[in-house]
């Protein structure tokens, strides 16, 4: 959520950046200043009639003492009428400040200066490009007819089970995906990041801090008997380890990494390009989460994005970053790069990791701030991303290392797997 000591110090650079996302109710900007104004008022007098009241109850305490009770009940009358007035501002001012969090939570986050303009992903801005893309013979499968030819995944049995999307990994498949989930915890932890382990279902107040909730789409399932949330990606739960947190700059920057399994609803998706692991309602990821002092969430946002091209250039897969345009971000980023895995067998990219910085929009929600240097209380900047997310990472080697032997293990993951051939 925006700061609003922003909003009314920028409102002309908040509309330009709202512009550039395609946002239309910018007749919310206003709406917010006018509040803020408002609440401001009403805290200046509730604080400024506290302060009477306070001055007041002391000089009836000094009268009753002194002996001069008519003139303490005198006053006493007064201080009743001063707390009706009291209580009264005291409604003002939470009735304001909640209509103020509820348009507050319906305005994006402003796009970083250097992200492109547009208004779908054919405008996002490729940035780099490595990898040769395999030439394969004529006979070359898609993944998931891959999947049921060596017996990797049974998209079937999941259907069975609980519904589509929900898929079941057999022998070398399971295998795969655990390898692979060890192997970038492995390479997360080597530079630098602390593993941790979080719950799989979070409360209101954690979907909230990190953007999720209000869930405007319905993208996420819901345990409404608990009122709990089952986790679109770890960063809701890595991320809240720190909610409500008052940091000092010396325990920055933090840096963590977490694999779980998570869990989208991807109302609307079907057709031919959700089929097999394109997309999925129940997957496995491992992320990365970084909070950094404002000055240098940047320069770690370039990091991560080296991160995540270090692995796919171990992994040997052809891929390219893209910066996303305007109307291609995520209502809480700021800046993202989304890394895409070239599919030969589909002939198309596929989406396997994002890498964002959120400024500070997450951190006003989380209400996490950091003493810098001088005392000074700030808001942190919170950045994420994948590395990686395993369904397409596992469709791109399916299909890139396709063999008339078999499909060839890279030879990286050979130490997780225990194979270097499925055949």
């Amino acid at each position: 959520m925006l700061a609003l000591q922003y909003i009314r110090e920028n409102k002309n650079s908040v509309l330009k950046g709202l512009e550039k996302r395609g946002f239309k109710s910018v007749e919310l900007i206003d709406q917010i200043i006018d509040l803020d104004q408002q609440r401001r008022s009403i805290q200046t007098k509730l604080d400024s009639h506290l302060s009477y009241s306070n001055k007041m109850a002391k000089e009836i305490g000094y009268l009753f003492k002194s002996g001069e009770t008519e003139k303490a009940n005198t006053l006493k009358e007064k201080s009743t009428a001063a707390k009706e007035l009291t209580k009264q501002l005291q409604e003002q001012l939470q009735k304001v400040s909640s209509e103020l969090l509820e348009l507050r939570t319906q305005i994006p986050n402003i796009p970083d200066e250097s992200v492109p303009a547009g208004n779908t992903e054919e405008d996002n801005e490729e940035v780099f490009k490595a990898g040769e893309i395999p030439k394969l013979d004529s006979n070359a499968l898609p993944h998931w007819e891959l999947a049921s030819k060596y017996d990797l995944i049974d998209f079937e049995l999941g259907n069975k089970i609980t519904g589509a999307g929900f898929p079941v990994y057999k022998g070398k498949g399971a295998r795969l995906q655990r390898g692979l989930i060890n192997y970038f915890l492995d390479r997360n932890t080597a530079a630098g990041y602390k593993e941790v382990q979080v719950p799989h279902l979070v409360n209101e107040d954690s979907g909230f801090g990190t953007g999720q909730l209000p869930d405007k789409e319905g993208q996420m399932y819901h345990a409404q008997n608990d009122n709990l949330y089952l986790i679109p990606t770890a960063e809701v739960p890595i991320t809240n380890l720190y909610r409500n947190s008052l940091l000092n700059v010396s325990e920055l920057p933090i840096a963590l990494t977490g694999y779980t399994p998570c869990f989208r609803r991807e109302a609307g998706s079907y057709g031919a390009h959700v089929r097999g692991l394109n997309r999925l309602h129940q997957f496995d990821k491992v992320e990365i989460v970084r909070i950094e002092e404002p000055q240098n969430a940047m320069s770690a946002l370039d990091s991560m994005v080296d991160h995540v091209k270090s692995i796919l250039n171990e992994l040997g897969l052809p891929y390219r970053v893209l910066k996303l345009c305007g109307g291609d971000l995520g209502f809480t980023s700021a800046l993202t790069y989304d890394f895409e895995v070239y599919s030969t067998a589909q002939k198309r990219w596929l989406e396997i990791s994002s890498v964002s910085t959120f400024n500070s929009f997450q951190a006003e929600r989380l209400q996490l701030r950091y003493k810098d240097k001088e005392g000074k209380k700030q808001s942190v900047h919170t950045l994420n991303g994948s590395s990686l997310a395993l369904p397409r990472v596992i469709a791109g080697l399916l299909e890139n290392f396709q063999t008339e032997e078999g499909i060839r293990i890279p030879e990286v993951l050979v130490p997780y797997t225990g194979f270097d051939l499925i055949n």
